[in-house]
């Protein structure tokens, strides 16, 4: 029984991991791709130069997801804490 709730758990952290972290990478696959074609496009050999383009997308990407992001990490943490007991851990 508690090997089932720790599967759980440890299932339902991988799979949020997973879904937070999918804007931020999107967003730098996306730059990156299109500085990439750029610099195929005009014959740019500088590797340095998707660097601040892909940093200031990061931001961007946590600026704008950022508070669905808290909200999704801050119910999973109480979903952890208030089911400690359910862990064996009190």
């Amino acid at each position: 029984m508690a090997d089932d709730i720790f599967m759980e758990a440890i299932r339902k952290m991988l799979y949020l991991s997973t879904i937070l972290s999918l804007p931020v990478l999107g967003a730098a696959l996306i730059v990156g791709l299109v500085i990439g074609l750029l610099q195929a496009i005009t014959s740019i050999q500088e590797q340095t130069l998707s660097f601040v383009p892909k940093l200031l997308a990061i931001v961007v990407t946590f600026v704008v997801f950022g508070p669905w992001m808290m909200r999704i990490m801050m119910t999973y943490t109480s979903e952890i804490i208030l089911g400690l007991p359910k862990f064996g851990a009190l």
